[in-house]
């Protein structure tokens, strides 16, 4: 009877693909060439220990957790004291640790060590369990530069910004062991158009400010220290604003609602009211934008890394996938359309990541005053920041297909990942910000276009393909009628030659190759997986599995 019942069983699981856990995120031999090259190959230890930590079954838990319970806000107590505090679950602060502690946040601002911000973004890669703690953690590494128009601001926080302790809770910052720190900018009538804002500060004769208005998007609110901006006589001024003010006492931000987003739901996005709020001027009167934009520079390498990030992790979750689904008599790995597409995917992922990792070595020169990759980061950032992050969304997108219904399915994490990317596109300037400023970028600082040339014609000669890309391109700037009109053809083209010349130089012969025969030589459907049959997919596939 019993082996009767076995035979006839309703729920025999089989054909179903084991869980991706116990494998080293940072193994990515895209990452770790690039460390090499980019001189931070003496982080690899602590990169590894993060990445093996980020495979692991507990801290991809804390990640889906932390994202399926999504923080509360209390505005006030149970008495009707206003407390404006918002609530996480233990998860979240897990991942903030861990993140802090590695030192993802501003530690390599504290690093002497060439190749800091290098390391630092490749943990930032390897540490993608979970998007929305790395909005403040990506935050706390941006502000560092900004701060410095302070210099006694500086003085006084930022060793606790640098420092690796992860220490939550209202108190006055100067108490605590660490800090984290947020950005707020947006008002809900201007948007990017930041110089629109209402929000005000008036001067007060102990240096301080006092600020009222209404910020539309304030992330992490919880935060210890915000740079904000508002208008002053002399204009938009950036200030510093503490949670909690010198000597304990709570500052007036008070917390309207928390958003409710498409994704990153682990993380709260807020609109806050200044009410007669304190704060600290940094940098000059009128000149708020100019200096808060050394932090939404810094966050937009963050958001290039993020998509990265996000992308290699989708397409390490097909590939395991296909390498244990078996359809129509093969494993989903050996069918030749779903080699083609795996093998596309690889190609896109590696152009995103070879890049960005490039641009980490260039902002980590440009910080130790070389003024060439400035220029370099300076129009390759903003490109790059463009086009990476345009393209995560239908990439991933595409990764979720190879687990056909599964990857529907919020069990299965591929969702998570796709929820996410648009915001990698919107967050520090949407896709006409990002490329309006690149071509002001090249109008206003012409020698950022002289450095990019530079680079890419470094790979000239190396495939025919690439040249005439690159030919392409330099027309484009022979004529300046209709630029604007133009923005995202060119800055897109600008993207694609960056990414050509990168693979050209540094990516195996089969990858360059198919980047160069589908993405510039145009012998390409458009759609995913439909790369030349001629390329050695072989050679593609075997960088997209799993450590």
């Amino acid at each position: 009877m019993s082996s009767a019942h076995e035979a006839y069983s309703t729920h025999v699981v089989s054909n179903q693909v084991p869980p991706l856990v116990g494998h080293n995120t940072a193994g990515d031999p895209v990452l770790r060439e690039g460390l090499e090259r980019e001189g931070a190959a003496w982080a690899l230890p602590e990169i590894d220990e993060l990445g093996r930590l980020a495979g692991t079954q507990e801290a991809q838990d804390w990640g889906r957790l932390a994202e399926r319970v999504p923080p509360r806000l209390h505005t006030h107590d149970r008495y009707g004291h206003r407390v404006d505090e918002v609530e996480y679950v233990p998860a979240y602060h897990q991942l903030m640790q861990t993140a802090v502690e590695h030192g993802l946040h501003a530690a390599p601002w504290a690093d002497d060590r060439p190749g800091a911000h290098v390391a630092r973004a490749a943990k930032f890669y390897a540490w993608n369990v979970d998007a929305g703690h790395g909005c403040p953690i990506s935050m706390t590494y941006a502000v560092v530069p900004a701060l410095r128009a302070n210099p006694e601001l500086a003085t006084r926080f930022e060793p606790l910004l640098t420092n690796r302790e992860y220490d939550f809770g209202l108190r006055d910052p100067e108490t605590k062991r660490g800090l984290i720190a947020g950005m707020s900018m947006t008002e809900k009538q201007g948007g990017s158009d930041v110089r629109a804002n209402t929000t005000t500060a008036t001067p007060q004769t102990d240096g301080t400010y006092v600020l009222r208005g209404h910020k539309w998007f304030t992330s992490a609110p919880m935060s210890d220290l915000f740079l904000t901006l508002a208008q002053t006589e002399a204009g938009v001024s950036c200030f510093l604003v503490p949670r909690v003010l010198p000597g304990g006492e709570r500052n007036a931000m008070r917390f309207m609602r928390l958003k409710d987003k498409l994704g990153n739901k682990s993380n709260a996005s807020s609109e806050i009211e200044y009410d007669a709020a304190t704060g600290w001027l940094v940098g000059e009167e009128g000149r708020g934008v100019r200096t808060i934009v050394e932090m939404v520079n810094m966050t937009r390498l963050d958001c290039v890394i993020g998509s990265s990030a996000g992308m290699r992790t989708a397409l390490t979750m097909a590939a395991h996938h296909a390498k244990h689904r078996s359809a129509f008599g093969k494993l989903l790995i050996e069918q030749p359309a779903m080699r083609n597409v795996l093998a596309d995917l690889q190609v896109e992922s590696e152009a995103a990541t070879t890049a960005m990792l490039r641009l980490a070595g260039a902002n980590d020169r440009a910080i130790r005053g070389d003024e060439g990759e400035a220029a370099l980061r300076r129009i390759a950032l903003a490109v790059t920041k463009y086009y990476v992050c345009k393209r995560a969304p239908f990439m991933v997108n595409e990764a979720l297909e190879c687990l056909g219904g599964n990857g529907y399915i919020e069990d299965f994490d591929v969702a998570r990942i796709y929820r996410e990317m648009p915001l990698l596109s919107i967050w520090e300037g949407s896709g006409n910000v990002a490329a309006l400023d690149a071509l002001r970028a090249l109008a206003k600082e012409p020698h950022t276009l002289d450095a990019f040339l530079a680079e890419a014609e470094l790979a000239a000669g190396a495939d025919a393909r690439y040249d005439a890309a690159l030919d392409r391109l330099k027309k484009e700037f022979t004529s300046f009628d209709d630029l604007e009109l133009r923005a995202r053809r060119i800055v897109g083209q600008l993207a694609l030659v960056f990414q050509g010349s990168q693979l050209l130089r540094h990516a195996p012969a089969a990858v360059a190759d198919a980047f160069c025969s589908s993405r510039l030589g145009r012998d390409w459907g458009g759609a995913f997986g439909t790369l030349s049959p001629r390329g050695d997919l072989d050679a593609i596939l075997e960088r997209a599995l799993p450590v």
